[in-house]
């Protein structure tokens, strides 16, 4: 029998467990009005009963994985029941396996800005990566790539601390990079917004809309949504009008042609288009815009 689509219902559901830490974070602070006392014992009521429900959770897994052993990788799939396993140290599945999932999830987008990115191995805490393709060089994807990867390794694995980056050209490391010095740094410079209207593109079709005061022409290519800002790496003019030609963007000005799929590339000639990236974030599509464009 064939799982029941998501009803309505289950998605208002999953947006409001996905912000429940943010709750329970609040109502944490709002208790410190009572004093450090107050705060304390606040905390030891949430750790209590986290630990009641992560015993529970533990052994209701390790029931339905004992009656139907396929049950694990339907569990794993599920967002918020892998996030609350994640918690309890419970996941069923390695930290590889969920790194590599994680980042096959974004790799459509690296491969929007001409480049991927491989799972080389982890050791403890450590993650080693290999990027690879033109985007590794594309000043405009440095933060973008950064973004992307960091929503996936996050998310997959929060234990992860550290990122090697390994170049492809050799195999020697390239930077060893602290996850909170990277991740600091890529939050100073751009930030995601959620625009919800990117769900009504079609295949084939290309919009326009106005992010954080920054005009972004988007379009989708089979499942794939591609985003760029809106002005013509030619003749610098807003690209509003623009016809999807395969995997071509027309300028409906000057007809200049921009590989949509290689980050923008000019076909014609060296100019290009600046991607801005966009992602399916907690069921929503967003874009992340650099401060200093926004």
């Amino acid at each position: 029998m064939c799982p029941a689509a998501p009803s309505e219902h289950d998605a208002d559901a999953d947006t409001r467990w996905r912000t429940a830490g943010e709750r329970i974070q609040t109502l944490l602070d709002a208790s410190s009005a009572g004093g450090a006392a107050a705060r304390e014992r606040a905390e030891q009521l949430v750790g209590e009963v986290t630990d009641l429900y992560g015993a529970a959770l533990g052994r209701v897994l390790g029931l339905a994985v004992s009656a139907d052993p396929d049950l694990v990788d339907a569990v794993a799939a599920d967002p918020l029941v892998a996030s609350l396993l994640l918690v309890h140290g419970m996941h069923p599945h390695s930290v590889e396996r969920r790194i590599t999932d994680a980042l096959d999830t974004v790799r459509p987008y690296l491969g929007s800005h001409g480049g991927d990115v491989h799972l080389l191995g982890v050791d403890g805490d450590t993650a080693r990566l290999r990027f690879a393709g033109s985007c590794k060089s594309c000043p405009s994807s440095a933060v973008t790539l950064e973004l992307a990867v960091e929503d996936a390794i996050r998310a997959a694995a929060p234990e992860i601390e550290t990122i090697e980056v390994v170049t492809e050209e050799r195999d020697s490391v390239d930077s060893v990079i602290p996850a909170e010095s990277l991740f600091t740094r890529v939050h100073a410079s751009a930030s995601w917004l959620p625009v919800p209207g990117l769900a009504e593109i079609l295949p084939g079709e290309v919009g326009g809309f106005a992010v954080a005061g920054t005009p972004v022409l988007v379009c989708r290519l089979g499942d794939t949504l591609y985003a760029y800002r809106d002005r013509c790496g030619r003749c610098d003019a807003s690209m509003a009008g623009a016809r999807l030609d395969g995997e071509v963007l027309r300028c409906p000005r000057c007809d200049a042609g921009f590989d949509v799929v290689r980050a923008g590339a000019g076909v014609e000639g060296l100019e290009r288009l600046e991607p801005v990236p966009v992602l399916r974030r907690q069921g929503v599509w967003a874009v992340a815009i650099a401060e200093s464009v926004a």
